[in-house]
């Protein structure tokens, strides 16, 4: 872990603040970015030309499959983030192909977003796509990584994974949205410094997305849901991200319940920033590499 927080971070900050940080300022905004989200990033040349990928349809879904040039028998169910609004991007296949380069088959679906799609649509195909990696491989040979709104989704999965007596190998949560509703009465003190994310715009797309869900369930807000018994768990998160208390929260209950769990708390760093082009992102991007490959 870097000790503080270098020039390449401060960048960063001052890059997405203004570029990003006014898309979710406030609720309108939120509601305007739901509107107006993109298409999908598609799999760099790059990742294609070292590696076979493949997708497919799933319940009417897309999921991708990235099969390793070199494969360790290890594999990854990766689920993007963007406050389950917006789609998969490069800097989310960046992360995809260090993994894959380093041997894990990579199983990304592409779950459906808000406002068109729910919570309650997405738990049953990423359970498909993680049970039909698990018969290739194990589930004690996966990790269950996320970010973001995916390291939410990530989580939550894995606590019915669990609740079904299947445990995979790991999990790898890069600031995961663990509230919903983000109720803490910290959140809102980060806020002032968090260059990226806002409350307000956050929340909107929380009550589009958990739909008829309430807001405290575990499906929603896997801080409500159960911790006994997770895998192995690392949680990676800068101290200018308003998750953080969420995050700090989840590593406490995990600790309490007996488990195994990690925190690596970046001074300095941005909203998941192991996805940033910085000397944090790379040293945090290689160690999920390392643990999920390893």
């Amino acid at each position: 872990m870097v000790a503080m927080a270098s020039p390449m971070m401060h960048l960063t900050a001052l890059v997405v603040r203004i570029r990003y940080r006014r898309r979710m300022r406030t609720a309108e905004h939120a509601r305007r970015r739901m509107a107006s989200a993109g298409p999908p990033a598609d799999p760099p040349s790059s990742l294609r030309r070292s590696h076979t990928v493949s997708d497919a349809t799933v319940d009417g879904f897309r999921c991708w499959t990235v099969a390793p040039a070199h494969p360790t028998g290890r594999g990854v169910l990766y689920l993007h983030g963007g406050a389950y609004i917006a789609p998969i991007t490069g800097f989310h296949w960046r992360l995809i192909e260090r993994l894959a380069d380093a041997g894990a088959r990579v199983v990304v679906p592409l779950y459906g977003l808000a406002p068109a799609h729910t919570a309650a649509n997405a738990y049953p195909f990423v359970r498909r796509a993680f049970d039909g990696l698990a018969r290739e491989i194990g589930p004690d040979n996966i990790t269950v990584a996320g970010d973001s709104a995916g390291g939410g989704l990530a989580l939550g999965l894995t606590q019915t994974l669990v609740d079904d007596n299947v445990h995979p190998g790991r999990v790898a949560l890069i600031a995961p949205w663990l509230d919903i509703a983000l109720t803490d009465p910290d959140v809102e003190a980060i806020a002032r410094r968090d260059p990226w994310l806002v409350p307000a715009g956050l929340r909107e797309a929380g009550r589009a997305w958990r739909g008829d869900l309430s807001a405290d369930d575990p499906r929603v807000s896997p801080l409500r849901g159960r911790v006994a018994g997770l895998p192995p768990t690392t949680v990676y998160i800068g101290d200018r991200d308003i998750f953080l208390p969420d995050a700090l929260h989840l590593v406490d209950d995990i600790r309490a319940a007996g488990g195994q769990v990690e925190l690596v708390e970046q001074p300095g760093a941005v909203h998941a920033y192991p996805l940033t082009p910085t000397p944090e992102g790379r040293d945090a991007s290689c160690r999920i590499v390392q643990e999920a490959t390893g």
